[in-house]
């Protein structure tokens, strides 16, 4: 017995030497996103990546009072309006060029205090609002969604590292009900630890590798008739077309990238010819994307589509109502304050509503039955919006190379100043 201890009291002794060292010698490990500033740890809170870009600019010290990035409250001003958000809200422009500019420019005598910063998702945003919300009084509480948040209200490592989490359980009536954040916000030291890392890395291989198939949840098609099924091409037409590769080109061809100090840091490949690029997505298409699945420990698939799928696995299902939960938390929490609570979607057809015509399109692929719509599209957003009282879809037909910003691929400032607009006459309408 005496032998195992020592053996055990060594073994803890190297471990905590060893990270001692690392971390004292600034060796630590790469946070769980490969992301250019996974390393850092900074917690959650403003972005630096854009500091490079406007002369005497630090993002992370345009402070508005609530440790998110944006202009300070005028306290002569009455009447407050909180957008809330991620990196469409905090922008990598100039502090001037930020959405929150244009919108108070649109409303009169309004203080708009920009609750957002990049990678957020619903968890964080719903996080700081309940921190913050009771200093600034606000009349609405705006909520700029994002539907790449589902997968982000999952998993506990976000674009700059480790963050709350919440997860679902259920009643004994089977019902669902939210437990947690498991975390508080801030810096998570346990990210330093290699030992850490490694146990949490092979838990997740292990959930992976138990992962249901979304191929389970489809009907056998090999039987089928064959006219019943689109092909690939068919399917396939409206996101490979050379108005999308211009997009995707000019985009990865921009001189600065977020991720980059200046224009001559690093090696850019040269992108791939029209041809190359839609031979590659066609061969690729339903392929397990085997970085992200490790990334998130879950089966992704390198589905276009996935959005308008008409068949949604349990996982999907799960991340609907957990995002639903959390909106429902912030209405009420709005609520409570004495706001109304509004979220906003920025709806991109040529996106969400890839496809031409309003049919059901059936694709046989491996012996299975992948079955989109555009209307699956909107079937989503119900559930994920149920019981949400104020819901703003905005339609936007302006996606084009005039209203994008070319550096992170996000709106520019016509774009935002569009979008802004539009979200200051639904404002104006509903408090009339």
């Amino acid at each position: 017995m005496k032998k195992i201890f020592i053996i055990f009291f060594s073994l803890i002794l190297t471990i905590t030497f060893f990270e001692l060292v690392a971390n004292f010698a600034n060796l630590r490990p790469l946070l769980w996103k490969n992301s250019f500033y996974s390393y850092l740890n900074v917690g959650w809170y403003t972005w630096h990546g854009a500091d490079h870009l406007y002369e005497n600019e630090i993002h992370a010290k345009q402070t508005n009072g609530f440790l998110t990035r944006g202009k300070k409250p005028d306290n002569k001003k009455d009447k407050n309006i909180i957008l809330l958000g991620d990196s469409t809200v905090e922008t990598s422009n100039k502090l001037t060029e930020m959405p929150e500019n244009y919108l108070r420019n649109f409303l009169n005598d309004t203080n708009v205090i920009s609750f957002g910063s990049w990678g957020w998702t619903t968890d964080q945003q719903y996080l700081h609002l309940k921190k913050y919300i009771h200093k600034i009084k606000p009349k609405h509480v705006v909520l700029w969604f994002q539907i790449s948040h589902l997968i982000g209200n999952k998993h506990k490592h976000g674009f700059l590292g480790a963050k709350p989490t919440f997860t679902l359980k259920k009643n004994k009536k089977n019902n669902y009900y939210l437990l947690g954040p498991d975390r508080l916000p801030g810096i998570n030291y346990y990210e330093y630890s290699y030992f850490y890392r490694a146990f949490n890395k092979f838990i997740g291989l292990l959930k992976l590798k138990n992962y249901k198939s979304y191929f389970d949840y489809l009907k056998n098609c090999e039987n089928n008739n064959s006219n019943n099924f689109v092909s690939k091409n068919e399917l396939l037409n409206s996101m490979y077309n050379n108005k999308a590769y211009e997009i995707k080109k000019l985009i990865h061809d921009h001189y600065e990238k977020p991720y980059k100090n200046n224009k001559n840091s690093g090696k850019k490949e040269k992108y791939p010819s029209f041809e190359k690029w839609k031979k590659d997505g066609h061969d690729n298409f339903l392929i397990r994307e085997e970085k992200s699945s490790k990334l998130y420990s879950e089966e992704y698939l390198q589905d276009y589509f996935k959005y308008n799928r008409l068949i949604i696995s349990d996982d999907e299902r799960e991340k609907e109502i957990l995002t639903n939960l959390l909106l429902l938390r912030m209405q009420k929490l709005a609520e409570e304050h004495q706001a109304s609570f509004h979220i906003m979607f920025v709806l991109l057809p040529e996106v969400f509503k890839p496809f031409k015509s309003e049919k059901v399109y059936r694709y046989c692929f491996k012996n299975r039955q992948f079955i989109y719509a555009n209307n699956a599209f909107d079937k989503k957003l119900d559930r994920i919006f149920k019981n949400i009282n104020n819901v703003f879809v905005m339609n936007y037909n302006y996606y084009n190379l005039k209203t994008l910003d070319l550096f992170d691929g996000h709106f520019n400032n016509e774009g935002n100043k569009f979008i802004m607009k539009k979200l200051g006459d639904y404002i104006e309408q509903f408090d009339n």
